[in-house]
């Protein structure tokens, strides 16, 4: 799977925290270090000598809140989150995302990477298949975007996907069974937060935490007295799935510790963990298909790594400037047709 559509995915996945370099550890701007100054009518930011276009950023944002609104629908915008509204949060990303793709073609040139004729004919005819599909009204609300525009955006996300390529290359680790080990466990969890209306976890006072311990000892007690796991599970468990299967590394550590030291069909004591209460049965101590999936994505994550390593350290090399005023200006947009939002789609028709 090529590294744009990767990154595509994960942006698309985000709202989580606003950052400016997603899925690296440095930020491409800081807002709190911004000059506005010297910038051009419709320039948003600037790394280096390299810039942003009010249309390319209008272009992102679009397809990237039609993804949402598909999803979530039109009313998501206006919900409160932590760090603001959905819809500030959006734009972070938006932000993100486009810088991103900027310094990976800034890393490109510095190791020598292009396009080859063949890559840049497949850009520009994605431009065109893309633009075709635009209404006019499409095409304005994206600030006037050309197909030109559309052609360079092309571009800079295939040579994304060359240099991730060509810094992962030699890549591919060796994984054993062990490392990799996934296993199945059945459940009992009793949470000890609620969620309020705005969706953010509230953890349960020292009494409410007490009570849920009671309801966790009652279904233990009943386990000690012979009674069937898996119908105690449909009477206490509060978790979304009774049945789960992880690898080392993806839960929480007293969880996790607990689990991985059980034999098949053994069931754990109380453990608790950071958001609840668990008794753990293991069904298998060895999930054989779910361990080769965990071996793909031990290896995805150790290229992420070497890549991120890499790209880290370029970041830290580079001058940034945003254009805050614009920049604040910029929202989102109303009665763009379905077709606007299919820019990854025909990038990908392309290019996978």
């Amino acid at each position: 799977m090529k590294f744009g559509l990767r990154l595509a995915r994960m942006f698309t996945a985000l709202l989580t925290a606003i950052v400016f370099l997603c899925g690296c550890d440095a930020s491409v701007i800081d807002r709190k270090v911004v000059l506005t100054t010297g910038f051009s009518g419709d320039e948003v930011f600037r790394i280096e000598d390299v810039s942003c276009s009010l249309s390319e950023i209008m272009l992102y944002l679009v397809n990237t809140q039609m993804g949402y609104e598909n999803t979530f629908g039109s009313d998501i915008w206006s919900k409160e989150t932590d760090s603001g509204t959905v819809e500030d949060r959006l734009k972070e990303s938006v932000l993100a995302k486009v810088a991103q793709i900027k310094v990976m073609n800034l890393l490109a040139a510095e190791n020598g990477i292009e396009l080859d004729e063949s890559e840049e004919e497949l850009a520009l005819q994605a431009a065109s298949d893309y633009y075709a599909s635009l209404s006019e009204s499409d095409i304005q609300l994206m600030n006037n975007v050309s197909e030109e525009d559309i052609a360079g955006i092309m571009r800079e996300r295939a040579l994304a996907d060359k240099l991730y390529d060509y810094i992962i290359r030699d890549i591919n680790p060796e994984i054993s069974d062990d490392e990799a080990r996934t296993i199945t466990v059945e459940q009992i969890f009793v949470k000890t937060y609620s969620v309020d209306e705005a969706g953010n976890k509230v953890m349960f006072t020292e009494g409410q935490r007490a009570s849920a311990y009671d309801r966790i000892r009652q279904a233990q007690i009943k386990i000690w007295n012979g009674e069937n796991f898996e119908d105690l599970v449909g009477l206490y468990n509060e978790a979304d799935e009774s049945i789960i299967s992880f690898g080392k590394g993806e839960m929480d550590s007293a969880y996790e510790d607990a689990a991985f030291n059980l034999g098949t069909d053994e069931i754990s004591g109380i453990v608790e963990t950071a958001d609840g209460y668990a008794i753990i049965r293991c069904m298998s101590t060895f999930n054989r298909e779910e361990t080769e999936v965990n071996k793909v994505r031990i290896v995805e994550q150790r290229k992420r790594q070497v890549f991120g390593d890499q790209y880290d350290a370029f970041v830290a090399t580079l001058t940034k400037e945003l254009n805050e005023k614009l920049w604040d200006s910029v929202a989102l947009v109303e009665g763009c047709s379905d077709r606007a939002g299919s820019l990854m789609e025909i990038y990908d028709k392309y290019f996978d």
